[in-house]
């Protein structure tokens, strides 16, 4: 093909217009090729597989909650139950050593007591002061009468002692009573949160019990508990160190706890885009692969997988677990290990998790 000539037939005006569009033409294929080039270094840079999304991500706020969500409250209440449950049991002991010690003094008293009583009956104080009556040595009275002020001394302290103790031990048989009784509703609470939760994971399904992976020796450091025992309400408020954003310290307590303990393939934790845990800092994901998150875990990576979930359940009371999923099944506090379908999208190792362990924290 051939093409005409722009030096012919063309005014110097022309020319220059015809330069100009050339011009146009050069710096349009150049901003195309640029951003071309840009979309294929960031779809390299990115980790192996799409991020992973919960069930029900993009759903309206006022929609039905769904299984995760009641898994979140109920977990909650749950945990909640548990920690006044521990904390009760753990007064429980320490009261018990004290009614021991309630009882022991107690016992000793009575006898000194009985002593006291004894001497009374028999009249050595009688004694002592029929004697200040008929003597006439000033000496021997100062004697008897410094004695007879110790008697009437150590016989109201011992008297004062005994009924202190008897106070001191119905004092607490009445906190062991309170205890039994907060131990009683806590157990009532647990035992209803656990039904729910039963409930929750049939109705989707789910209701399979099946064989959880190993549990560890629990090794990591707690996170801090309020003054009842309970894991207190946190905002997202500290970095993650996985992304730009934030996530809650008891989330940063765990993800630093899991990495100790050797768990350290790429991991994301904050997340927007759902109504879940992540965009609430209380989430992590992490992948069974080394890189990023790919297809079916296999071989090495399933077993990482494995450790890490037996890990996190291990340690769920020192890091406040709410549920961890991994593999098709899932772990709660109330009910343990389930099996786990998010519907149609199962398939997807995202959606399955069968690439990644995904912890939920209170």
């Amino acid at each position: 093909m051939e093409f005409p000539d722009i030096h012919r037939h063309h005014t110097p005006s022309q020319h220059f217009a015809t330069f100009r569009r050339q011009q146009r033409a050069r710096a349009l294929l150049h901003a195309v090729m640029t951003a071309l080039a840009a979309i294929l270094v960031l779809g390299l840079a990115a980790p192996a597989g799409a991020a992973p999304g919960d069930d029900g991500a993009g759903e309206e706020a006022g929609a039905p909650a769904t299984l995760l969500e009641q898994l979140d409250v109920v977990g909650r209440a749950y945990n909640d139950a548990k920690a006044q449950l521990d904390a009760s049991k753990a007064r429980q002991a320490d009261i018990n050593k004290k009614i021991d010690f309630a009882k022991a003094q107690l016992e000793l008293l009575a006898d000194q007591v009985g002593v006291v009583a004894n001497a009374a009956y028999r009249g050595s104080r009688l004694s002592v002061i029929s004697g200040l009556l008929n003597d006439t040595n000033s000496d021997e009275t100062l004697n008897k009468i410094s004695q007879a002020a110790y008697m009437a001394q150590r016989d109201d302290r011992k008297l004062r002692e005994y009924r202190q103790a008897q106070k001191d031990l119905a004092e607490q048989q009445k906190a062991l009573d309170a205890e039994v009784k907060l131990q009683e509703q806590q157990t009532a609470e647990m035992e209803k949160r656990k039904n729910e939760t039963e409930r929750a994971l049939a109705a989707v399904g789910n209701g399979g019990k099946v064989n959880g992976v190993p549990v560890p020796v629990p090794t990591a450091n707690p996170a801090p508990r309020a003054a009842n025992g309970t894991f207190a309400a946190e905002k997202c408020s500290v970095d993650d160190p996985t992304t730009t954003n934030c996530i809650t310290p008891r989330m940063l307590n765990a993800l630093n706890e899991s990495r100790k303990a050797g768990f350290t393939r790429f991991t994301s934790c904050w997340r927007g885009g759902d109504r879940f845990e992540h965009p609430k800092g209380r989430a992590c994901d992490y992948a069974a692969a080394p890189k990023g998150f790919g297809g079916h875990a296999t071989g090495d990576d399933r077993n990482y997988g494995d450790r890490l979930a037996g890990w996190c359940v291990a340690n769920a009371d020192r890091i406040g677990v709410l549920y961890v999923i991994w593999y098709r099944i899932i772990w709660t506090p109330a009910a343990g290990w389930h099996t786990y379908s998010s519907g149609a999208g199962s398939s997807d190792p995202n959606t399955a998790h069968t690439n990644h362990v995904h912890l939920s924290v209170q």
